[in-house]
């Protein structure tokens, strides 16, 4: 008698404590759906921003369907809640991860896009702004993924309807680029670095076609080679700047001359 009851009492205490490890166990609501329930779930989630909850499902359409059209689209959107989660690292290794495995795929012009408006728009950009940093002045690293980004598309897809507005911004960061490469130009010539002033001043020059920075860039390139005694150097590069522009305040207020080469209010949206 004794012995049953202490078989009893054990078998109560054992389902007592396993009841209690399926209350502790976290419930998987994704477990079980199909690819199409997870992912209207999850586009439910991104409409209301809770960017946690949709990356769950998200990630479970990934998993669980690998193989379904769903997959991809969700990858898309993968990419899209983490850019305006503010994780850009992220976005990108999802876009990059898709263009790598659906290269033919619908949704490449717009990855391509977005990679652009990932790397064109830091977290700094207000930071920045706001302290008067002209966006020249940044690491240009940024600014070199997003040209590529939107140089891709429009030679690929100049049809898309992405591309309109990939051009707008390539045409400002090709400008924004140049006067990263004029402003380090300059730098060098100031320290004293003749040759790599340059070699910086003449990437200005040939790498970018008709920028507001190049008239800085031949102004460098003169003050240089008149720096190292290259006369007919010197003489060459101020007649290209007195040609392309002969009211220059470069040439009689020197560096001092130096004006707002570009205004860097760009449409509002591209910042939102």
């Amino acid at each position: 008698m004794k012995k049953t009851l202490r078989n009893i009492l054990i078998l109560s205490f054992t389902a007592i404590l396993s009841a209690c490890g399926i209350f502790d166990r976290e419930i998987d609501e994704t477990a079980g759906l199909p690819a199409d329930k997870l992912y209207d779930t999850a586009r439910t989630y991104v409409r209301g921003r809770d960017w946690d909850s949709a990356r769950k499902y998200l990630a479970a359409i990934e998993n669980r369907h690998p193989y379904s059209s769903y997959a991809q689209q969700a990858m898309i959107d993968e990419a899209y809640v983490n850019w305006k989660d503010e994780q850009p690292e992220r976005a990108i290794a999802v876009i990059d991860r898709f263009l790598q495995i659906y290269p033919s795929h619908p949704g490449t012009e717009y990855m391509l896009y977005l990679k652009g408006l990932i790397t064109f728009t830091p977290p700094t950009h207000f930071l920045t702004s706001f302290a008067g940093q002209k966006p020249s002045e940044r690491d240009p690293r940024g600014l070199r993924q997003s040209y590529t980004a939107f140089k891709v598309l429009i030679d690929n897809y100049p049809n898309s309807r992405y591309a309109a507005d990939a051009r707008q911004r390539l045409v400002w960061l090709v400008t924004t680029l140049a006067e990263h490469e004029a402003n380090v130009a300059k730098y060098y010539y100031e320290k004293k670095a003749y040759v790599a002033a340059i070699n910086r001043a003449q990437v200005v020059l040939t790498e970018f076609s008709g920028v507001p920075s190049a008239e800085l860039a031949l102004y460098v390139l003169m003050k240089s080679y008149e720096a190292l005694g290259s006369e007919d150097q010197a003489a060459d590069a101020k007649s290209v700047l007195v040609k392309n522009y002969p009211n220059s305040r470069y040439l009689t207020h020197g560096f001092k001359g130096e004006g707002g080469i570009m205004k860097y209010l760009s449409p509002t949206n591209w910042f939102n």
